[in-house]
């Protein structure tokens, strides 16, 4: 099944119908310039000693906080300049999500991927939006959609002109805080002719779970992101952060650069295995 499915094409590598295990991470959001260049430049260094495909992950705006007051970013045009200037200095592919038509036709002039965030994934505008842009589509499904319910997001994206569509599972909601994974979203998405990623970062967020911000259960990241291997997951999305305690987001489900290499190598054992 999986070398029926369309190949999506990023920079100089492929996600997708057999390709290399390809991932995409970085901070949840642009801190401020100089962090994101630092962060940029160490996770560029770790992913060439693993010999992986990478795509570089960072928020101009995190417009989904739990809190009025929660850290959202440098906003669209100064959080685009700067991942301008990574994709240039670094020669790295980009990807940020977007929350407006008006905010993905602006980040489509700059990054290669454009995600569309699960409690967006129904808005038909914005993946239309999206879709009409060069960018690759990246559409999280919605902690509340069934894995089959995916297949109407991609006929839009592909109905609007965009052959480039990828699909992400971050899991489902499970009661209250609390999220859980199905593994079998991954073959049956797969089914729609797509790539299909796995966030393994967000699937361990426990949604509102402090009150004012998400809580987050860092302890299963490695065991989520195996098991999506195994299940046949073409690319992973783990956010990632030098030091998690200081993160500005999501501080308590991104991986440390510290832990990644060693997971890294563990998950291109298996992928390979799995794809032998």
């Amino acid at each position: 099944m999986q070398n029926q499915q369309r190949r999506v094409p990023v920079k100089n590598f492929f996600i997708g119908g057999g390709a290399p295990l390809a991932v995409m991470s970085g901070p949840c959001v642009i801190e401020d310039e100089e962090h994101a260049l630092r962060a940029a430049e160490s996770l560029k260094a770790i992913f060439e000693e693993v010999q992986i495909p990478f795509i570089y992950k960072s928020s101009y705006d995190k417009a989904n906080r739990s809190s009025l007051h929660g850290f959202r970013g440098p906003g669209l045009d100064e959080g685009l300049r700067i991942l301008e200037r990574i994709k240039r200095e670094f020669d790295l592919p980009i990807v940020t999500d977007v929350h407006s038509p008006e905010e993905a036709i602006s980040a489509g002039q700059v990054c290669d991927i454009l995600q569309i965030p699960a409690f967006l994934c129904r808005q038909t505008d914005i993946i239309v939006a999206a879709a009409s842009t060069k960018a690759v589509v990246s559409v999280k499904k919605g902690q509340f959609m069934a894995p089959w319910d995916m297949e109407n997001v991609v006929h839009k994206v592909q109905q609007s002109g965009n052959q480039h569509v990828i699909l992400t599972d971050r899991g489902v909601t499970f009661g209250y805080n609390n999220l859980v994974s199905d593994m079998r979203a991954i073959p049956i998405m797969q089914r729609f002719g797509v790539p299909v990623c796995f966030d393994a970062t967000h699937s361990v967020q426990l949604p509102g779970g402090q009150g004012t911000s998400s809580g987050g259960q860092r302890e299963f990241i490695e065991i989520l992101a195996k098991a999506a291997i195994a299940a046949g997951a073409d690319c992973l999305f783990m956010e990632s952060h030098p030091n998690p305690s200081l993160a500005k987001s999501d501080r308590d489900s991104v991986i440390s650069f510290e832990a990644l290499p060693a997971l890294l190598r563990k998950l291109k054992r298996l992928y390979e295995v799995i794809h032998e």
